[in-house]
Order: structure tokens, then C-alpha cells, then sequence
């Protein structure tokens, strides 16, 4: 790779291949691929009776790979959003008419996908604003510039960006594999070992309520607190995901303790109600108003971050599933749930429990990681590559 400092006065991108010093050739999308729409009236619905591509359907969602051996579809505004790229390459679909078919493509298909990722969506969205519309028409897309390499140069820039999307992709499938074995791991050392010990949550410790008496005037900065998705989604708080409240000198407002096991009390399914994560910092942090925080104070019959993995191991979500009451929305009824009798394994099996998981979690940690540099590498390469 070269990187070219002059590129801004040139129709050259600011990084190539060293082999390529030609400038690009300006175009249009009329001139590479010919754009159609879809047919409103079509025939080929899904087995749910919704067109595959129909623009206010979740259903284009489910388009997730990439060969280019057919055609691209262009969503035209309204519900998935103004330019938004999905693909297909198998089989005849049936294409709503407020979605664009682009095919017949006179330049290298890979190349082209890369240059939709890298520069295409905004383009149009800014064309979008500039026509005060949020929708695009046939024309609008057809007319917009396109700078094109030779094709030896866009094929290399293709099999590059391509060859790195793999990479991400396979980075993805080692993370998702690592995810399962800790879940099916977790709950077959539980079964395993959990029926050591009898106890309950009251048994064990006390609960407290997350912050009261606030308005939205206080949020935004001062004192770092715990959100509700902070642990919703974490097993562990994720401290980087802090946001901030005002506590007034003297005010009294419950602190999370290190091992506390903090809980969401509603959640428009009674599946999601008493979702747990369990903090093991060392900062004074607070918890939001829609969580309940329970301290551990037994440590010979708990060892807390070993709570990191029982709550979410599939005995404990079906073990407080029952408690979730309402209609619309649930709530979890807590004076019951901390009443009721939980089964654990013994103290010292919880630490090689949790020394066992903790280990495979690092390792997700750290190719979480390498999914982050090769996502930002490709993204650098987008920004670079393409004028």
C-alpha cells in the first residue's frame, strides 16, 4: 500500500496498491448497472405472506451474506431507511416497488459492494436532505457520480476488503462459539454440583432499592451510576458504560458494594423480569431506579462472583420466571423471589466453577478485541480506499 498526500487534487484515493498510478474515471450509476423497481403486485411472498424485500418489513433484515453472483436492492426511504444496501444472489424474489433493483453491473462486483459500505449510504442521505425528501427517487440514484479504477485495481480493492470481511466474519463465528460452550459449560457443572446447598436470597443477605427522589435535571453529570442496560446486558457491570447523577452533599442514596447482585425489576416480558449482573468494582457507584441491588453478606455459604454465572444459567432464569406478575408489563415481585429456596453448589465448588468459566470469559475478552481492531482496520481501509 502506498498513501498518496497529493490525492485531494487528483481523482485518486489517498491510500493504493503501489502497481496503480492512473487516475480514476469519473461516472455515473446510470452508466455501471442498470436500476429497476421492484413490483408491487408481486406473487412471491414468504411463507408469512410478506414480500421478502417489502421496505417496512423487518423480513430484508434477513439478507446477511455477500456474493454479488445476482443483484443489489436499494431501499427507497420509509421504515428500514433512505439508502440502506441489502443483496441477494440465489433464487427469484419477489421485490415490493418502494425498493430499487440494481443489476447488470459493468464493473467488479466485489468492488462495487465495498464502495456501498464505504461511501454509497451517505451519499444518499445527504442527497436526501438536499431535496428535502425522505425517499429516494429512481432518478436521484441514477445520476449521482461514482469514480471507478481500472479493473485491475478494483478487483484487488475488492479481494482486499473481501478477504478482510471473512476474517470479521470468522472472528464472529469464534466468539459465538466461546458464548455457547460458557452457557452449556455453566449449566452442566450446575447440574453437576448445585444441589449442595439450601438456602434463599434472604437467607444470604439484604436488598436495597437503586437511586429515588431524582429528576431528570440531575442526570448528566457528578457521580458515576449504574444503568438499567448496564445490566440488562452484562453478566459482569461493564464500568465503561457508566453514566453520571448529581448526589448532594449529605443525601442519602444507596452505594453498590463489590459482589453486590443487582437485578431489573420489570421488562415488558415476564422472561426478561430479574435479569441480573453483579458488580465487582471498587468505585463508589449508585444504581439506576429500575434495579434492586442485593448484598451478599453469608461468604460461607456465597462467594459472589460466582453469582456472575449462576444468574444466568438456565435453572436460575426458569427458577425466578414465576415471579414475574403482571399484564402489559411485568414486575418482579422481590419479597417472594428473596424468600424462596435456591440451590447452590458448595462454596469451594463455586470458586472452581467461577475459576473455570472466568477463564473461557477472558478469552472471549480478548477476541472481542481482535473483532474490534479488524472492524476498525476495515474501516480505516473504507475511509482510504474509495473517493
Amino acid at each position: 500500500m502506498t498513501k498518496n498526500n497529493e490525492h485531494k487534487n487528483l481523482n485518486v484515493p489517498a491510500l493504493r496498491f503501489p502497481e496503480f498510478a492512473d487516475k480514476w474515471e469519473k461516472g455515473y450509476f446510470k452508466d455501471v448497472c442498470k436500476i429497476t423497481t421492484g413490483n408491487k403486485n408481486t406473487q412471491d411472498k414468504d411463507e408469512n405472506g410478506l414480500y421478502p424485500f417489502y421496505v417496512r418489513s423487518q423480513n430484508i433484515e434477513r439478507i446477511n451474506s455477500w456474493t454479488f453472483d445476482g443483484e443489489a436492492i436499494l431501499t427507497a426511504g420509509d421504515g428500514v431507511g433512505v439508502g440502506k444496501v441489502f443483496h441477494y444472489s440465489i433464487g427469484k424474489i419477489g421485490v415490493h416497488q418502494r425498493v430499487y433493483i440494481l443489476s447488470n453491473f459493468k464493473c467488479d462486483g466485489k468492488y462495487l459492494y465495498q464502495y456501498f459500505s464505504s461511501r454509497f449510504y451517505n451519499r444518499v442521505k445527504r442527497m436526501s436532505a438536499k431535496n428535502s425528501v425522505d425517499s429516494v427517487r429512481m432518478e436521484m440514484i441514477a445520476d449521482m457520480p461514482l469514480y471507478l479504477p481500472s479493473v485491475g485495481e478494483q478487483h484487488k480493492i475488492g479481494k482486499l476488503l473481501a478477504l478482510l470481511d471473512e476474517r470479521i466474519s470468522t472472528q464472529n463465528k469464534i466468539i459465538e462459539k466461546l458464548q455457547s460452550l460458557i452457557k452449556g459449560l455453566n449449566d452442566s457443572l450446575y447440574k453437576q454440583y448445585g444441589n449442595a446447598i439450601t438456602t434463599s436470597f434472604s437467607d444470604l443477605g439484604h436488598s436495597y432499592s437503586g437511586l429515588s427522589g431524582k429528576s431528570s435535571e440531575d442526570f448528566g453529570s457528578g457521580k458515576p451510576f449504574i444503568t438499567y442496560l448496564n445490566v440488562y446486558s452484562n453478566s459482569v457491570v461493564n464500568e465503561n458504560e457508566y453514566q453520571y447523577v448529581r448526589i448532594n452533599d449529605g443525601e442519602k442514596q444507596n452505594i453498590v458494594q463489590c459482589g453486590d447482585v443487582l437485578f431489573t425489576l420489570s421488562s415488558e416480558t415476564p422472561e426478561e423480569v430479574g435479569v441480573a449482573s453483579v458488580y465487582l468494582g471498587i468505585d463508589e457507584v449508585f444504581l439506576n431506579s429500575f434495579c434492586f441491588g442485593f448484598h451478599i453478606d453469608n461468604k460461607e455459604l456465597a462467594y459472589p462472583p460466582y453469582f456472575s454465572y449462576y444468574v444466568s444459567s438456565t435453572p436460575f432464569r426458569k427458577f425466578i420466571y414465576p415471579f414475574a406478575q403482571g399484564s402489559t408489563r411485568f414486575n418482579l415481585c422481590k419479597a417472594d423471589f428473596e424468600k424462596a429456596s435456591i440451590k447452590l453448589p458448595s462454596l469451594n465448588n463455586q470458586k472452581h466453577i467461577y475459576a473455570i468459566l472466568n477463564s473461557i470469559t477472558g478469552k472471549i475478552e480478548t477476541e472481542k478485541n481482535l473483532l474490534e481492531y479488524y472492524t476498525t482496520q476495515k474501516q480505516y481501509l473504507l475511509r482510504q480506499m474509495f473517493i
